[in-house]
C-alpha cells in the first residue's frame, strides 16, 4: 500500500481528471488495498453496475492494476506510479513535438487522453480527411513504434508485476533444493526472478508489429520475389511509453546539470554523446549509455555550435572541431584529475576495451539526489546545514563534538542543528555503548545520513508539497469563479482571449489571476523536476 502523502496525491489527481466517483473508488483502494469488485461496492455504498463503469475507466487509462487471490477471486489494485506519472504528460506531448514534430504530438496527446487506442481509432479520432494525411499520421505511429515511444498494451500490463515476481523467485526458490538458504541464494533467486519477468514483458510487446508481403514492382514476372515489411497490427492497442519519454527528460537533466558544471559547450558535447547512444536507451536505470566513438559525437554536435566559445587557448590559431571535442572529453571524464573525488564529479567515461566514450549515469544520478538533498537542507538550515550534511557524508559516523570541531562551528549551534535534522528525518543516530549495561552516559551518540531513508522521506514531503499545489490551483478557479465568467465573456474561437472586449479593471483581475497561476505552475515544475530525480533516478546510494 502507499504512503498517506502519496495516496492523497494520487486522490487529487485523480478528481482532477475524472471527477469524484473515480475518486472514491481510488481512496478506498490506496485505504485498505486489494479489494474485489463486491467489496468494492459494498465499502461505498454504490450500486455494481455504477461502480464497474468508473472501475472500466481506470482501467482503460491504465490506473487499475487486476489481481487474483489464491482462491481465484478478482481484485484490484491502485498504479500508484501512473498516477502521479500524469503529472508529467504536458512534458511528454512537448517532448514528442520536439523529437518527431506535430503530428507526433497530436498522437501522444491522443493516447494520453484516451489511455489505449488501436491505429483505427487513432486515425478516426484525429479527424483526418485526406488519404495524405492519414497516410503521414500512420507513418509517424509506426516511427514512434519502433523508436519505443509507444509500445503494444498487453495482459501483463495490467497485472501487478510484484504478484509475479514473489510467484518467480518462489519458484527459484525450491529449485535449490536446500534445507537452508544463504543470503546468496536469495538474491541470486530475485535476480532470476526480475530477469525472467522483464523476458515475459519484452517478448508480450512484440506484438505490436507483424510482416506484410509487400507488392513487388512491375516487370520481369519471371523474377518477382516476394518481399516483406513491418506494419501496424490494427488489432492491437497500443500506449504511450513512459519510461522512454523519462529518458528525454533525464538526458536533459544531465546535459543542464553539464551546462551548469562547467558551460554550454561542455554541455552540448554531453548532448551529443547522449544522442549518438540514445537509440538502445530504454529506461533511465542504465548504469552507464553504450559506448560511441569521437567520430558519432562529432557528427552529432550541430553545425552551429562554436565549441571554440568554452575553452580558451593561448594561442590565436583556430583549433578543429576533433580537437576541441577530444579536449572537453577530457574534462568531462575527469581524466586530469583520476583520485576517487575527481571521478564522482565526472560525466564521461572511456571504455576499457576501443577507447570509446560513454556517460556514467549512476555517477550523475547520485550527484543529482545529493543536490536535491543540499537544495532541502539549505533552504531550511542555511549553508551551515549544507555544512554539516556534506562533512558527515564524506568522513562517515561522528558525534557532535568531532562534527563541531570539523565544521568550525560552536558546539551548541551544531547540537541544535543535529537535533532539527534528525526531528526532519535528514540524518539519523546510532548509539554505540562503553558496556553491557548501556548506560547513556557511556554511550557514544554518532550522527549519519542514511540516504535511501532520507531520499523517502524528502520524497513524502514533496509529495505533499504538490497535493498542496492541487488543492492551491483548485481553489483559485473555484474562489475567482468571477474571473473565469469574464475570460469565458470574451474567449472567441479555439479559446483566444480577446482582451480588446475587457475594461480595465477587468484586464486587471484576469492578469492577476494568470500571474498567480503561472507562479503555482513554475513551483509545480519543479517540484516534479525534484520527485523525478529521487523517485526515477534513484538507484545505488552507497557511497
Amino acid at each position: 500500500m502507499a504512503d498517506s502523502e502519496s495516496s492523497k496525491l494520487c486522490v487529487q489527481i485523480i478528481h482532477e481528471q475524472f471527477g469524484p466517483l473515480t475518486s472514491q473508488i481510488a481512496s478506498v483502494l490506496l485505504h485498505r488495498g486489494r479489494l474485489s469488485m463486491p467489496q468494492l461496492a459494498r465499502a461505498l455504498g454504490l450500486k455494481s453496475q455504477t461502480v464497474r463503469a468508473a472501475v472500466i475507466v481506470l482501467v482503460q487509462h491504465n490506473v487499475l492494476w487486476h489481481a487474483e487471490t489464491d482462491d481465484r477471486t478478482e481484485v484490484m489494485e491502485i498504479n500508484v506510479d501512473e498516477c502521479i506519472a500524469r503529472l508529467r504528460f504536458g512534458q511528454y506531448i512537448w517532448l514528442a513535438k520536439e523529437q518527431f514534430g506535430t503530428e507526433a504530438a497530436a498522437i501522444v496527446q491522443l493516447l494520453l487522453d484516451h489511455g489505449k487506442l488501436r491505429l483505427p481509432d487513432i486515425l478516426d479520432r484525429l479527424h483526418l480527411n485526406k488519404d495524405k494525411d492519414k497516410t503521414t499520421h500512420a507513418t509517424m505511429v509506426h516511427k514512434l513504434l519502433t523508436t519505443a515511444h509507444l509500445k503494444p498494451s498487453t495482459v501483463l500490463s495490467h497485472i501487478c508485476p510484484r504478484d509475479k515476481l514473489i510467484t518467480y523467485e518462489a519458484e527459484e526458490l525450491k529449485k535449490k533444493k536446500t534445507a537452508i538458504l544463504a543470503a546468496k541464494d536469495i538474491r541470486e533467486a530475485k535476480e532470476l526472478a526480475v530477469a525472467r519477468l522483464r523476458n515475459e514483458e519484452q517478448e508480450a510487446e512484440k506484438i505490436g508489429l507483424k510482416r506484410k508481403a509487400k507488392d513487388p514492382l512491375p516487370g520481369r514476372a519471371s523474377k518477382k520475389q516476394v518481399v516483406e515489411e513491418e506494419v501496424i497490427d490494427e488489432e492491437v492497442y497500443f500506449r504511450v511509453n513512459y519510461a522512454k519519454f523519462n529518458v528525454h527528460i533525464r538526458n536533459n537533466l544531465v546535459v543542464a546539470a553539464a551546462s551548469e558544471r562547467y558551460n554550454d559547450a561542455a554541455g552540448a558535447v554531453v548532448r551529443a554523446t547522449l544522442k549518438a547512444a540514445e537509440t538502445k536507451q530504454v529506461n533511465v536505470t542504465e548504469v552507464r549509455s553504450d559506448a560511441v566513438t569521437t567520430n558519432n559525437i562529432m557528427s552529432a554536435i550541430p553545425e552551429d555550435c562554436d565549441l571554440s566559445s568554452g575553452i580558451k587557448y593561448s594561442s590565436s590559431k583556430k583549433q578543429s572541431t576533433a580537437t576541441l571535442v577530444k579536449e572537453f572529453i577530457g574534462i568531462l571524464s575527469a581524466a586530469d584529475n583520476p583520485t576517487p573525488a575527481g571521478l564522482a564529479g565526472s560525466f564521461l567515461s572511456t571504455s576499457s576495451t576501443g577507447g570509446k566514450i560513454q556517460v556514467e549515469f549512476d555517477i550523475i544520478h547520485r550527484r543529482l539526489r545529493r543536490r536535491v538533498l543540499e537544495a532541502v537542507v539549505r533552504e531550511r538550515w542555511g549553508d551551515d546545514g549544507v555544512r554539516i550534511i556534506r562533512i558527515i557524508l564524506s568522513t562517515g559516523k561522528m558525534d557532535d563534538k568531532h562534527i563541531a570541531k570539523v565544521a568550525m562551528k560552536a558546539q551548541k549551534e551544531v547540537r541544535t542543528m543535529l537535533a532539527a535534522m534528525n526531528s526532519a528525518g535528514i540524518i539519523a543516530m546510532q548509539e554505540v555503548p562503553k558496556g553491557a549495561d548501556r548506560a547513556p552516559i557511556r554511550t557514544f551518540y554518532l550522527w549519519h545520513v542514511d540516504l535511501p531513508k532520507t531520499y523517502a522521506v524528502l520524497l513524502r514531503n514533496l509529495y505533499k508539497t504538490l497535493f498542496n499545489i492541487q488543492l492551491r490551483k483548485h481553489a483559485e478557479e473555484v474562489d475567482n469563479s468571477q474571473v473565469l465568467d469574464v475570460i469565458a465573456k470574451a474567449e472567441r474561437g479555439a479559446g483566444i482571449l480577446d482582451e480588446t472586449l475587457l475594461m480595465p479593471n477587468e484586464r486587471k483581475m484576469v492578469a492577476e489571476w494568470r500571474e498567480k497561476r503561472r507562479r503555482l505552475t513554475v513551483l509545480e515544475m519543479r517540484v516534479l523536476e525534484s520527485v523525478f530525480v529521487l523517485k526515477e533516478l534513484g538507484g545505488s546510494d552507497v557511497d
